[in-house]
């Protein structure tokens, strides 16, 4: 695509109120594909007060409407699935297929989603003699990172249409692109000028002034924990409302019953995927002491397969981030079973499949989202010692467990300090719920819990 010098506002492009622009590289072959204008305040205000202005009128709409345009994004999301899938593959360096079937194929189904759960969503109830009245918050500041651009702006833009919200995004700048198509695509299915509104820039200045404009009611931010805490301690001084979708340490549990070649095949896919840019791969594979050697050897096979179909991480600050900790790895005694700190490829910011063995909860590798393809496998003595494991850190955002039984693994599930599990390789839902205990945020995404975070509550008694 021909990437816009200016900003989606009002329903228009408008030039960028400075002159600063963002270079956009290809992570495979660190080449600049396009270049991008660095937002300032006052293009966040300019947005912001277009939404403002949109947002009467919105949330007044009648719900079965907002369905029926919501319907119609996802429309053009299906008809440009082609451009858009290319398009995350130059920026982002994922390879073709995954763009595709992830990356476009699941905003796609969750963009469905909400058209379906607009239209029946119960915005009023009756309790007693009160009649309770679920309305928009108000004006949306979304934030969203760039391992599944699209996916990351749906989730969010598409629920808070839903619930009549209005929105100001501000993406990631290593995939601004994406950004740009999905505001060609809310323009081309006709939704009104202001309801969504585009600011490309960096972090500290668009997104900052994003979280901390007065005009805004609610952040919605993904990222890491670091940078949620700004965003919290920015919104909550003005005492406005967030939704935080932050970093993973995610625990694999492999109990003694399972199918261990299934589990650990499965676990070594799903930490590979998206090169390991997943804030919920199950980074961390707990395995008993009996079957621990035979895992080891299954998941060493199995990372060896991904080394030439995997993509490059998204740029070289992240390569660097991620090399430093498999070597911090090897630094605190743990045996290095495939891969390596060595970077694969002379060009590209590529990182080999790495897995570690005889890793301990303390070590940095299992404590520290690395946000890499980097798996530890540690050993457990019995189903209590793995529990004091799996909850052992920060984070609380996913996992799974794998048992010969559904029900023993369903009992051992119950008793994770996490927001999702998946059991024996349960398949993603996008009508469930997703979001973390402790670090890992606050609030969920999809569904119908990911649009009532947009809607505030009135109670009128009669």
């Amino acid at each position: 695509m021909k990437a816009h010098d200016g900003m989606y506002i009002d329903g228009e492009w408008r030039p960028a109120a400075g002159t600063d622009t963002i270079a956009v590289v290809n992570p495979a072959d660190e080449q600049v594909i396009a270049h991008v204008p660095a937002g300032t305040a006052d293009d966040v205000d300019a947005a912001v007060r277009a939404a403002r202005g949109a947002l009467p009128a919105w949330a007044a709409t009648p719900p079965a409407e907002r369905a029926a345009r919501i319907g119609a994004l996802r429309d053009v999301l299906v008809a440009r699935k082609e451009e858009i899938a290319g398009t995350v593959t130059a920026e982002l360096g994922s390879p073709l297929k995954l763009s595709q079937a992830v990356h476009v194929g699941a905003p796609i189904a969750v963009a469905g989603s909400y058209a379906e759960l607009a239209a029946s969503y119960a915005f009023e109830e009756k309790v007693g003699n009160s009649t309770v009245h679920l309305e928009p918050v108000g004006v949306v500041g979304a934030i969203t990172p760039w391992n599944y651009p699209l996916h990351q702006i749906v989730a969010k833009v598409a629920p808070a249409l839903a619930a009549g919200c209005t929105v100001v995004l501000k993406p990631a700048e290593d995939t601004p692109l994406t950004a740009q198509l999905f505001a060609e695509a809310v323009h081309e299915a006709g939704l009104p000028a202001g309801v969504f509104n585009l600011v490309t820039g960096l972090g500290p200045v668009a997104g900052q002034a994003l979280a901390g404009h007065e005009g805004v009611d609610l952040v919605s931010f993904t990222g890491s924990t670091a940078v949620g805490r700004q965003i919290g301690a920015t919104a909550g001084a003005a005492v406005k409302r967030v939704a935080l979708e932050l970093g993973g340490k995610s625990a694999n549990v492999i109990l003694p019953s399972a199918d261990l070649a299934k589990a650990v095949n499965v676990g070594v896919a799903n930490v590979m995927s998206n090169s390991g840019q997943t804030c919920s791969a199950w980074t961390r594979m707990l395995v008993h002491d009996s079957q621990y050697e035979e895992a080891v050897e299954l998941a060493a096979e199995a990372a060896a397969k991904y080394g030439e179909r995997m993509g490059p991480v998204v740029n070289a600050k992240q390569q660097q981030r991620v090399l430093g900790y498999i070597e911090k790895g090897v630094a605190e005694g743990a045996r290095l079973v495939a891969g390596g700190p060595e970077a694969p490829r002379d060009q590209g910011y590529f990182v080999s499949p790495t897995v570690f063995a005889d890793v301990t909860p303390e070590m940095a590798i299992a404590q520290e989202e690395i946000f890499g393809p980097v798996l530890s496998i540690l050993r457990y003595e019995d189903e209590a010692d793995a529990l004091r494991i799996a909850n052992g850190t920060v984070y609380g955002l996913a996992g799974a467990v794998w048992a010969g039984e559904v029900t023993e693994a369903v009992a051992f599930a119950r008793q994770l300090d996490t927001g999702q599990v998946d059991i024996n390789g349960g398949r993603f839902n996008p009508l469930a719920p997703f979001g973390g205990y402790k670090q890992s945020g606050v609030g969920r995404e999809l569904g119908s819990h990911g649009l009532s975070e947009y809607l505030q509550t009135k109670s009128l008694q009669f």
